[in-house]
Parts: structure tokens; sequence; C-alpha cells
């Protein structure tokens, strides 16, 4: 059968779902939803490939996905508006195109931009951002960037990722090209921003819990060195909760590096390397800001 490749542009509220990687039968999942959505127009299965396996609970504004459609629905079906119509409001297309038959949402990326917003207001959580952001106290600011500094670079991130996940063949070391801070949509919520060329499963929410630890003064930017360099996840700095996380970008070969491109939030600032792999979210990145930047 001829197929086309056609590439989207996902946003979703993570909250409801069992991340985006397909789970048994009766458990919710992106993926799963967004291929129930295509086999209703093509009245059959068509496997949908992430960019990267969002967590539970993880929301995303950039995910990107592809999924190869039989001849003639890949040309003549509008599929942002055609999908958007099918799939629940918590999960929309936020762009669609036809793609090259070479690309390929998860090998080809060479980065990828996560956000993590945290919430300073000690008085009260807004009700409409409490899906999205980590309460917290105020943080000494200065610390993290201190620490946020010493993180990015090319290292061997064990000692962030989650224990007892699988390790690919790559290993565990990855470029963090930034950890920045940005303000965000209200005064009272800060964004901590992770650009890198590969993310290990719960990395970034690894990387905000210990971030946060020195922000309380639990925990010192020294700390966090010792923690890197010992390689061994088996330390006391937190994880912070799924709820907070966004997937905000993927970038490709070819991509601007500063492109407002339909459904990315933030533009980055730091180049994106090029690299070679597969792994738990294949890849992801940081870039400047007001806080830390760094070049690998």
């Amino acid at each position: 059968m001829t197929t086309t490749r056609i590439k989207l542009i996902l946003a979703y509220d993570g909250t409801d779902f069992a991340g985006w990687q397909r789970q048994r039968r009766g458990v919710r999942s992106v993926q799963a939803e967004v291929e129930a959505a295509i086999a209703k127009i093509v009245g059959g299965h068509v496997h949908v490939q992430g960019a990267g396996r969002t967590d539970s609970g993880v929301h995303a504004r950039g995910q990107c996905a592809h999924a190869d459609i039989p001849e003639p629905f890949a040309g003549r079906v509008p599929w942002q508006v055609a999908l958007n119509c099918i799939l629940a409001r918590d999960v929309r297309v936020v762009a669609a195109c036809v793609a090259p038959p070479d690309f390929h949402a998860q090998f080809r990326a060479t980065s990828k931009i996560y956000a993590y917003t945290l919430w300073h207001e000690r008085g009260y959580v807004d009700p409409m951002r409490r899906r999205f952001v980590w309460d917290v106290p105020p943080l000494d600011e200065a610390a993290m960037d201190e620490a946020a500094a010493i993180l990015v670079g090319r290292h061997d991130f064990n000692s962030f990722r989650n224990l007892g996940s699988p390790v690919g063949p790559r290993g565990t070391v990855r470029t963090l090209m930034g950890l920045w801070r940005e303000p965000g949509s209200c005064p009272a919520e800060t964004v901590w921003r992770a650009r890198a060329d590969g993310f290990l499963k719960q990395m970034v929410r690894n990387l905000v819990g210990c971030l946060v630890a020195v922000g309380k003064g639990k925990a010192t930017p020294q700390d966090v060195r010792l923690v890197l360099e010992q390689c061994d996840r088996n330390h006391k700095l937190p994880t912070a909760p799924p709820h907070g996380l966004c997937m905000e970008r993927v970038f490709y070969p070819g991509d601007p590096d500063d492109a407002r491109a339909p459904g990315f939030a933030a533009p980055a600032r730091a180049a994106a390397p090029a690299g070679e792999e597969a792994d738990h979210d294949r890849r992801d990145a940081g870039s400047g800001g007001s806080g830390a930047l760094g070049q690998p």
C-alpha cells in the first residue's frame, strides 16, 4: 500500500493521561488517542511515532509526531481540522503537514526544550494554573543560577535519571546546552527551561528538584557538583512533580534556531548541536535567558 508521511505538532494537557506511550487496554495515553482518531478517518490502524515519551501527568505544547497515511487520504484530508474534530479537548493538533519520506520524529530530532513552571505566591495557587505549576516558597534564585551553570555542558547525568529505568546503548552521557529561568505568565511564576541533545527518563524533573533544593537552602551549588560527579542516583535531592513540566519544542536539521514556529512557545537562543541516538526522550534542550547559560 502506498503511503505518505505526515508530520504533526501536538499540544496536550497531560493531567488525565498515563503519558504519551500506548498503555494496556483501558489506560488513557496520548499516542493511543491520536492513533484512534486517525483510524476513524482512514478505516484502519496507523502507528503514530512521537519525538519523546512524556510521562504520566507531563504536558506538551510542541510534541512532534509522524504517521504514514494510506493514499489517497494523506493529501486530501485537512489533518489539523479533521483530527481536532475527533480528539478530546485535552489534546490538539497545532500544525500538520506532509513530511519527506525519511523524516522521523524521534531519530531525526537534534534537540528538545522542556519547560518547568514554579509558583511562588504563598497565599494561594491560581485555580486556572494549578495543573501546570509546582507550588514552592520564594527561592534563592542566585544560588539556583550558580547550580544551573554547573549542570550545563556535556556530562554523565546518571545521577539525574529515574532509578531503575533502562539505559540504551548511548548510556547516560548527554549535552545540556542550557538551563535557564525566565518570567512566567504572571508575577507569581518562574519558568525554568532546559535544552539538550537528549534527556534521560525524568531527567528534567530531577534537575528542577535539585535546583529547588538549592533555592530553599537545603543544598548548595557545590553539593550539586558532587552529585553530578558521583554519577549515582542514590542521593537525597528531590524529584519535581510531573505536572509542572511541559515539552515545548523539538528541533530538526535545518530548523531556524530562533523561529517561533506554530506550536512552539519560546525561541531558542543557543546553537543546537547535531547528535545521533535514541533514548527515553530521544533528545531535549535548553538555551539562554536570565538564568544560567552555557555551551557544551
